[in-house]
């Protein structure tokens, strides 16, 4: 009788240990301790994926809607301290090809953390067209953060490579010859192109950021959280 209570022990056990493994690695659930009111005085601007390709889906939902929940969740538990804007690309089709590249916009400028203006914005525009990454990086640099001193951070999601004739590699790596102020961090949702993802990491890290891959809700909260977490320590001052 002993041995049987023992080995029923050890089964409860074993049950238990693999139920707390299994829910710690979900991919599909969406993390519940995610950072909360951290402090943040590094201006930081989303630029997202709105191109035709988010509309896929992933299981019952289209990439967009995860990013769009996602977003959310990560804005609303930030400190209303911080200071991020949204900028958005790919979100029309032009007239022509040069039209459809230039197709970004920055759609909340950057400034005390608009969380119910962010939620309200992101769902009036639709995934539609091109990536214009480079473009839009450029367009991020010269003036959305125009005005603004110290460090600056980026976080870019995005489903897919540059597919305008730039490359943001590039693009990065000369900005970093005269600017040291600004970070690119990048999140790869659901890419699995070598080529796209080794241009990206290229963006990323040549100006001290990081790639980070997704390919589920959970697993983009959990990048965006650990993108925004990077900048809480950041003391430096560089100003232009």
């Amino acid at each position: 009788m002993k041995l049987k209570y023992f080995l029923l022990f050890l089964f409860l056990c074993s049950a238990c240990t693999f139920a707390e493994v299994q829910n710690k690695y979900n991919v599909f659930r969406t993390p519940d301790k995610i950072q909360s009111d951290i402090p943040n005085d590094v201006p930081t601007l989303f630029i997202l994926d709105y191109s035709n390709s988010m509309n896929e889906y992933l299981l019952d939902k289209t990439k967009y809607d995860l990013l769009l929940d996602s977003m959310r969740i990560i804005l609303s538990k930030m400190s209303p301290q911080n200071k991020i804007g949204v900028r958005v690309y790919g979100q029309r089709w032009g007239f022509t090809p040069i039209d459809a590249c230039r197709a970004s916009n920055l759609v909340v400028p950057i400034g005390i953390n608009p969380y119910s203006e962010i939620s309200k914005v992101l769902s009036k525009y639709s995934p539609r067209g091109m990536t214009p990454i480079t473009y839009s990086l450029k367009q991020a640099v010269k003036n959305d953060f125009k005005n603004i001193q110290g460090e600056k951070h980026i976080i870019l999601i995005t489903d897919g490579g540059e597919n305008c004739d730039e490359s943001p590699c590039k693009y990065a790596m000369e900005l970093i010859k005269y600017r040291k102020d600004i970070k690119i961090d990048v999140i790869a949702f659901n890419l699995d192109n070598d080529e796209d993802l080794e241009q990206l990491e290229c963006t990323a890290v040549v100006t001290k950021g990081k790639l980070y891959q997704a390919d589920t809700k959970a697993e983009l909260v959990r990048s965006l959280n650990s993108a925004f977490k990077t900048q809480k320590n950041v003391d430096a001052k560089i100003l232009y």
